[in-house]
């Protein structure tokens, strides 16, 4: 007895129809519809470096650790580590290690008084993203 994987497909020796071709519904038919608002955006789009350090700022803000260490300093103001860590429910190490990321992109900045170390945040263009962003998320909610 045999299974249906046994089975060879029957052919007639014509060639197959070729499969028409699928195209997306929200694709263009065109290589470029509006030739000048393309040559506008692109004239505006700021050059590759600065796209760079930009995506490098949402990349650093993307993590809810660092972004926790942020809330903290921009809530508490100038802080020293051990008080970062109790506050956010992290380590010392692991605040530590997100001030070394954020000290090196100029989001934080440190204060030496003795040997402890305060930080706080660089500038105030900080507290305008998150404060945009939960505005962001609140707009959300509201529609639902």
């Amino acid at each position: 007895m045999s299974s249906a994987s046994d089975i060879a497909p029957e052919t007639s020796g014509a060639p197959a129809a070729a499969a028409p071709e699928v195209v997306a519904a929200d694709a263009c038919a065109v290589r470029v519809v509006d030739p000048a608002k393309v040559a506008l955006v692109t004239a505006a789009l700021p050059a590759g470096e600065t796209i760079n350090e930009l995506a490098q700022v949402f990349g650093l803000l993307s993590d809810p650790g660092r972004l926790r260490v942020i809330i903290a300093l921009l809530e508490g103001g100038e802080m020293c580590v051990c008080d970062i860590a109790a506050s956010c429910g992290h380590s010392e190490s692991a605040v530590s290690h997100a001030l070394r990321l954020l000290r090196a992109n100029r989001v934080v900045r440190v204060r030496r008084s003795g040997r402890m170390a305060y930080y706080r945040l660089d500038d105030s263009h900080v507290r305008m993203l998150l404060d945009l962003a939960l505005t962001h998320i609140g707009h959300g909610e509201d529609s639902r």
